[in-house]
């Protein structure tokens, strides 16, 4: 069983921490303040792409300390959000330390993410966001294309799909999870990091975006502008799409590969 603590920060707000290791953080006075730089950035994308909209359903897989339904629950109040996470005591740790916020509609179901999704019925999504990890490593089922062909699937027309890819300079990793993107339909990707990141330079997250139709590009070049961090397209070359038969968990960060004991 993961071990679950909740630390307060110099921000204000709190870190959520799994297995000793940083997993989420968390401003319940302030779902804007969004202290990781990928999950700003993923938040951006869904800004740029969402903004005219009322309310929007969105499906996350993983749940962690529940910041962007937070946030989406504060920019786009009464959308209809659902979360599969399948560690009940992560949730239950949150939901105790890390109340809600009045009035949500998000519904935490503790499943994993390719058994929640395939309970989803068809097009009842505008958003997927899979921000999905086990022992430091995106699953690999999450990254082939049975999975991203349900995520289609549940995708609304004109919805997007938001991939947290944690992975090495060389982007062979994020290549072939984008090629299954398109594979299964979601024809457009674009993947955006911190610059250093996209440029290859060092591991680290990717956030990889997929959608039917053209995305508002010049939308999303505006909202990475806003961001307080300098932020890049990373290259996405052409590759052969994970299947069921070779699906592979995400390589590991550096800085655990002598500490982290894979389960």
């Amino acid at each position: 069983m993961s071990s679950v603590k909740i630390v307060p920060d110099e921000r204000g707000g709190h870190i959520v921490q799994l297995d000793g290791h940083p997993q989420s953080h968390v401003n319940i006075d302030d779902p804007e303040d969004l202290a990781f730089e990928y999950v700003a950035i993923a938040a951006a994308a869904v800004e740029a792409v969402c903004a005219a909209h009322r309310r929007l359903r969105v499906t996350h897989v993983g749940g962690g300390g529940l910041t962007l339904p937070r946030w989406v629950q504060h920019r786009w109040p009464g959308s209809t959000q659902i979360v599969l996470e399948p560690d009940a005591a992560l949730t239950e740790a949150v939901r105790t330390e890390l109340p809600l916020p009045r009035g949500h509609r998000i519904r935490v179901r503790p499943v994993d993410g390719a058994s929640g999704l395939a309970a989803l019925a068809d097009s009842s999504a505008d958003v997927i966001i899979v921000d999905a990890f086990a022992d430091a490593r995106v699953p690999a089922e999450l990254g082939a294309l049975p999975f991203l062909r349900d995520c289609a699937r549940v995708l609304d027309a004109g919805g997007l799909i938001v991939l947290n890819i944690a992975d090495e300079g060389n982007g062979r990793y994020l290549d072939r999870v984008a090629a299954g993107v398109r594979e299964s339909g979601l024809s457009h990707t674009a993947a955006w990091a911190t610059s250093d990141v996209a440029k290859g330079r060092r591991f680290g997250n990717r956030i990889l975006l997929g959608s039917a139709s053209p995305p508002a590009r010049e939308s999303l070049r505006r909202a990475m502008r806003r961001l307080p961090w300098s932020t890049g397209t990373a290259p996405l070359r052409r590759a052969r799409p994970f299947t069921s038969a070779d699906a592979e968990c995400s390589p590991v960060a550096p800085s655990l590969r002598s500490s982290w004991r894979v389960r």
